[in-house]
């Protein structure tokens, strides 16, 4: 598997995860005696997903730094 589709299987999956755990998140916060340490579930996800995202964000600037770079080489 190509490595830049295993980052946007990986992607996709952890945005399943983070909607999930932000799902259990408002259901037990909604409890008359809510856990406060649930509230931070979330987060780990949420990191996953925010570099993952920004990976997948900079690949057409950086094809396009690297495809210009090689044209100019020549």
């Amino acid at each position: 598997m190509n490595w830049n589709k295993g980052i946007r299987q990986f992607h996709r999956w952890t945005s399943i995860v983070f909607t999930l755990t932000v799902i259990v998140t408002f259901v037990a916060l909604a409890q008359e005696e809510p856990l406060v340490w649930v509230s931070y579930l979330p987060l780990p996800p949420l990191f996953l997903l925010l570099f993952s995202g920004l990976y997948l964000f900079a690949l057409p600037y950086v094809a396009r730094w690297r495809a210009g770079r090689s044209a100019a080489a020549s």
